[in-house]
């Protein structure tokens, strides 16, 4: 996968949680999870390659703290329109 995307669940017509899929290599798996921030926990390779984000609190996660992580992770920035399924009401 070249290109990151979101995954939304939602229940009863609100988002629950998201799962922000990072650029990733066939085969690779979550070795360990970190906390990196409020609602937010990012899954590594074994290698340490983060592979995705895990949006545990979709509702209250900003665009500013999302994309300071993936900053940090050296991963392509989100804009208001990839995430605007975390706003569905």
């Amino acid at each position: 996968m070249r290109s990151s995307y979101l995954e939304v669940t939602f229940r009863h017509g609100r988002p629950l949680t998201a799962y922000l899929y990072l650029p990733r290599s066939p085969g690779d798996r979550s070795d360990h999870v970190e906390r990196s921030g409020s609602g937010l926990l990012v899954d590594y390779t074994a290698d340490g390659k983060p592979i995705g984000i895990e949006i545990t609190a979709p509702a209250q996660v900003s665009i500013t703290e999302l994309n300071r992580v993936l900053g940090r992770l050296h991963a392509p920035a989100v804009i208001n329109e990839d995430i605007a399924p975390l706003r569905a009401t």
